[in-house]
Parts: C-alpha cells; sequence; structure tokens
C-alpha cells in the first residue's frame, strides 16, 4: 500500500495530510500564522515562515500516520506573489491575494491590455493581490525588487523549491495570475509585454501531476522523511479541493469558505463572463477549466471578530462563536453585515467597498454580529452563485467545502439562504488530500483523474434547507442587496 503526503499552503495556515492509495486519511498536522499588514491596504507574509510551519505540519502528520511516505503533492492559496532571488531565497515578504494595494494598476493593466483581450487569453480582470498587478505595482515602487529577482513564483511554488530546490510554477496557479494563456496553458507573451515586465522572471509551467523533482536532503532532515521521495507540481487551493471532492466534470459545483470564499464550478471548454466578474481558469486535467467567483473575506470576517473580541485563537474560539450565533433567530435581530472587509472580488471587482454593520441597535450584542458574520457571508455567496448560473452553466449539486462550512450552522445558514441542498464530506481536509492524491497520480498510482475520481468517498452529509426560513432570508437578501449600491460613493470620500 503505497502513501502520499497532500501539504495545503493556506491563508491562515499551512495543513497536512498522510492518505493511502485508497485515499484514506492516516494523519494531519496543521500550524498557524499571520498576515502581516505593514502599511493600510497591503497584505504580506513571510515565505520562511510559511517553511518553518510546513515543517512543523508534516512531521505532525507523518508521526501521526507512521508509515512511509512514496510522494509528495502540493497546493496553496493562489494569485500571490514570491520573488526569489538568485540564491534561490525570498528578496522580500510575500504579497498574497487580500493585498490592495495595486488598485491603480488593476486600472491600467485593463488599459494596456484591453478588456476582450483580457477576457479572451486570460479568462479574467485582473484584482488587487493578482500576481499581474502585483509586479507591476512592484516595477513602478519597488524596481530593484525586480532587478535582484530570478523568479516569480505563486506560493505553494516557493514551498517546492525548499523542497526539491527547482524552480517551477503549474498551469493552475499560473492561470491565476492574469498574465497567463488559459487556451494554450502558457505565460502569455502578449499581456507580459503590454505591461513591459521582464520575461526572465517566469517559471517554467508544469502540469499539475508532473513530478518537479525529488526530495533534497537538507529539507528531508528538517521535515524528518528520507530524502529522494518524489514531489509533483501541484495545484491552486481550489483545484485540490474540487479533485479531494471529486469535481471534474460539468455539472456539479462546490462552496468553499475558508479565509475567503468561492464557487468552483468545473468545465469542458473555457467561458467567460463578458464584464469579467467570474474568472476562468485552469483545471488540472489538461482537457478541463472551471469558473471561480470569489470574495475576499468570508472566513477572514469571522477571524477579524475573534480578535477583535480578544478570544483564544484556537478552533474553541470560532466553536464559540457559531454557538453564540446559533441562538440568535434567523435575521440576527435586524442587523446586516456586508462582508467588504478587504475590498472584494465577486460580483462587485472593487478594491475600495468596505464592510459595515446596517441596523445596529443598543440590544445587539455579540451573538448577533456573529449571527450577522454568517449571514452576511451566506449572502455574498448566493449573490456570487446567481452571477455565475446566469452564464447559463447548470448546476445539478452543491457541495460545501473549507473549514468554515464545517460548521453545522453556517452551513445550515447557507443553506437557507440558497434555498438548495448542499452535501459535504465529513472526512477532513478535502484540499490537502487532494493535493495528495495528484500526487499519487505523478507516480502512476492512478492512471488518470477519472480514475482517481473513482476512489473519492460520496459525500454523506446533507444539509436540507428550512422551508420556514426561506421567505425570511429572502426579504433580508433583498436588503443585502441594496447596501453596496447605497454605499459605494462613501466609500470613496477623496
Amino acid at each position: 500500500m503505497k502513501n502520499m503526503l497532500g501539504i495545503d499552503l493556506g491563508t491562515s495556515s499551512v495543513k497536512a495530510v498522510v492518505v493511502n492509495e485508497e485515499g484514506l486519511l492516516l494523519g494531519i498536522g496543521m500550524q498557524e500564522y499571520p498576515i502581516e499588514i505593514p502599511k493600510p491596504e497591503w497584505a504580506e507574509q513571510s515565505p520562511e515562515v510559511w517553511w518553518d510551519s510546513t515543517v512543523v505540519a508534516v512531521q505532525q502528520a507523518v508521526r501521526q500516520a507512521r508509515v512511509s511516505i512514496n510522494a509528495i503533492g502540493l497546493s496553496g492559496q493562489m494569485h500571490g506573489l514570491v520573488l526569489i532571488g538568485f540564491d534561490n531565497r525570498p528578496v522580500a515578504p510575500a504579497i498574497i491575494w487580500a493585498d490592495q494595494r495595486s488598485t491603480r494598476e488593476v486600472e491600467d493593466m485593463i488599459s494596456l491590455v484591453g478588456t476582450n483581450r483580457l477576457a479572451a487569453v486570460a479568462g479574467t480582470a485582473p484584482a488587487c493581490g493578482f500576481m499581474g498587478p502585483s509586479l507591476l505595482w512592484l516595477k513602478r515602487h519597488e524596481p530593484k525588487r525586480l532587478e535582484r529577482s530570478l523568479a516569480c513564483l505563486l506560493p505553494k511554488d516557493y514551498i517546492r523549491l525548499c523542497l526539491t530546490g527547482e524552480v517551477a510554477t503549474e498551469a493552475t496557479d499560473a492561470s491565476s495570475t492574469a498574465l497567463f494563456d488559459i487556451s494554450r496553458r502558457l505565460w502569455s507573451k502578449e499581456i507580459i509585454e503590454a505591461l513591459g515586465l521582464p520575461d526572465r522572471i517566469f517559471p517554467p509551467v508544469l502540469r499539475s501531476s508532473d513530478v518537479a523533482g525529488s526530495l533534497l536532503k537538507q529539507a528531508a532532515d528538517e521535515l524528518s522523511l528520507p530524502a529522494g521521495i518524489p514531489v509533483v507540481a501541484g495545484c491552486a487551493d481550489q483545484v485540490a479541493q474540487a479533485i479531494g471532492n471529486g469535481l471534474v466534470d460539468p455539472g456539479e459545483a462546490s462552496i468553499t469558505i475558508g479565509s475567503g470564499g468561492q464557487i468552483f464550478i468545473p468545465l469542458e471548454k473555457p467561458i467567460t463572463d463578458d464584464q469579467l466578474r467570474i474568472h476562468c481558469f485552469c483545471h488540472a486535467p489538461v482537457d478541463r477549466w472551471y469558473l471561480l467567483g470569489a470574495m475576499l473575506t468570508a472566513g477572514l470576517s469571522l477571524r477579524w471578530f475573534r480578535d477583535l473580541l480578544e478570544l483564544k485563537q484556537d478552533d474553541q474560539a470560532y466553536s464559540k462563536l457559531a454557538g453564540l450565533a446559533a441562538k440568535v433567530q434567523p435575521g440576527a435581530g435586524g442587523l446586516l453585515f456586508l462582508p467588504y472587509l478587504a475590498g472584494e472580488r465577486s460580483p462587485v471587482m472593487d478594491p475600495k467597498a468596505r464592510g459595515c454593520f446596517v441596523g445596529l441597535a443598543l440590544h445587539h450584542d455579540r451573538g448577533y454580529l456573529a449571527r450577522a458574520i454568517l449571514e452576511g457571508v451566506a449572502f455574498a455567496i448566493r449573490q456570487i452563485l446567481e452571477t455565475t448560473t446566469a452564464l447559463n452553466v447548470p448546476i445539478q449539486r452543491l457541495l460545501a467545502a473549507g473549514k468554515g462550512l464545517s460548521s453545522p450552522i453556517w452551513r445550515q445558514i447557507l443553506a437557507d439562504i440558497l434555498g438548495r441542498p448542499l452535501q459535504r464530506h465529513s472526512e477532513a481536509e478535502r484540499t490537502a488530500t487532494g493535493a495528495a492524491l495528484v500526487a499519487g497520480l505523478g507516480i502512476n498510482i492512478y492512471g488518470s483523474y477519472s480514475e482517481l475520481k473513482e476512489i473519492i468517498r460520496p459525500a454523506t452529509e446533507i444539509t436540507e434547507p428550512s422551508r420556514e426560513n426561506l421567505g425570511l432570508y429572502e426579504q433580508r437578501y433583498g436588503m443585502y442587496r441594496e447596501i453596496y449600491p447605497k454605499m459605494r460613493d462613501l466609500f470613496r470620500p477623496d
């Protein structure tokens, strides 16, 4: 029986799992780390902290599993930028997806390339926190960083570099940069030249299941693993969770609530939104793509509230907040929450958007605020889902994914607000598991993604919407949708 290690480099933490070739979870590890905000609207993280945290998580998972490891797979947060120097070390902190400094660069990138060409080539409009606008910002404000750089990597690519010493990326992550030709699965020379970026910094592009290298002795010693284990290229975190949930073919979709929130819909061919409110990126199989609608601060909204209350930073704090929210009736006592704490992507695509509570009264305590946050995120997810389904993409089944939707109360709120049942795998860490399974494909344990899909156990937890809440939430959703249009100009006092 062969065993694979999957590493998922998230925004708030890194998770590691060990699974066997039948997909059974044998061991799990996790280590949290912060988001650094050195200036307003900036969001950075230390790649060295990522690696140190990965070491901790991997040691936990391997120690728990007590089996040999035959392959290592990777997934990670999307869009971010890690610049490495000629010594293969970071030249500066990573600029991650939540960063909002590049508002002007987003506008200029659209002007320089053109909306129609971005849709046709990249499948997406750029957004703050994407690698494209971040590189353009560095070119204008810190050009010496680019001069000192050997390559630009996505976050999980840096972890692979630490593991193997090899500089590379792969198509699922590269397609999330707005610098990539999603049909040809190559860096877009047209877009890169239009932005005046140095093409020498863009690394080779692999397939997700390609073996990218072998585990170096130094990394092996830190991880307490033998050297020489094959390491596959890996994939973006949304792709990994889709694979871990068996989402390869059209007809199904997943809703994820992690740090951000996403709706993932597999496609047989690229489909683009003419208003570019929704992204179209490359799936791991070379004949598949996917639509992605994304909000920025889903779970991060609850994390912000947790930290504001100075609750202990562990799972018990989230359980306590969920318990408080569960005691409050649907509708949160007339309170509404707009979850735009770091700007917003789908569908408003506005980095200047901001969060707010509407309807605050003296009787609202932290339970009401917690409930309003859970409902506000669910309203935002519904708005994204309606935007994607307007593109005539049929969805027969919705899967709930991510740590946020492991909460029964949040899952019930979302089902009620969508008016649709949600299915969920009871097995933990589907994203890291998906990364591990792709590693199995890379060493030929599985012959194809279709074969790999066959070992995914069916989702067993079903959350049905409560009929008695549908009318109330329909009314509240209508009110929620009025908040941003009325507040938009107030978010721009200058």
